[in-house]
């Protein structure tokens, strides 16, 4: 059989979206946990006391609500790749290499699940 047309066996696709569900729910009370922290940073700092050390405070906090803003998108698109996983399980695309069209390696997809992309097809995209 040609490598090219196998894809993962239903008990596979069942253990990757066992994997990916997991990562899901962790990722979702990640985010949440970030918004929270955000919701109550904005919601304190009604002291209007001008201080030197009140500006720094508060030029900490921006910076600190910039990390927070940056740390919540990237957990928001975590998300939306594991979710478009699911999607690829569900119409049978998922573990195809998007660059090769060959299986991706089992090991790969355990520690990345939602990559679209063996080893070989993300090495040949650097160069």
């Amino acid at each position: 059989m040609n490598e090219e047309n196998i894809r993962y066996s239903r008990e596979d696709l069942n253990e990757f979206d066992q994997i990916i569900q997991d990562k899901l729910t962790a990722a979702r009370k990640e985010f949440s946990f970030i918004k929270e922290t955000l919701n109550r940073s904005n919601d304190s700092g009604t002291d209007t006391t001008a201080s030197s050390a009140k500006v720094l405070e508060d030029g900490a906090e921006t910076a600190e609500k910039e990390s927070m803003n940056q740390l919540a998108s990237r957990q928001m698109k975590f998300i939306q790749q594991l979710e478009n996983a699911q999607v690829r399980i569900k119409n049978g695309t998922y573990g195809v290499c998007i660059g090769t069209g060959k299986l991706i390696p089992k090991e790969r997809l355990r520690a990345v699940p939602h990559t679209q992309h063996s080893i070989e097809a993300k090495m040949a995209r650097r160069d």
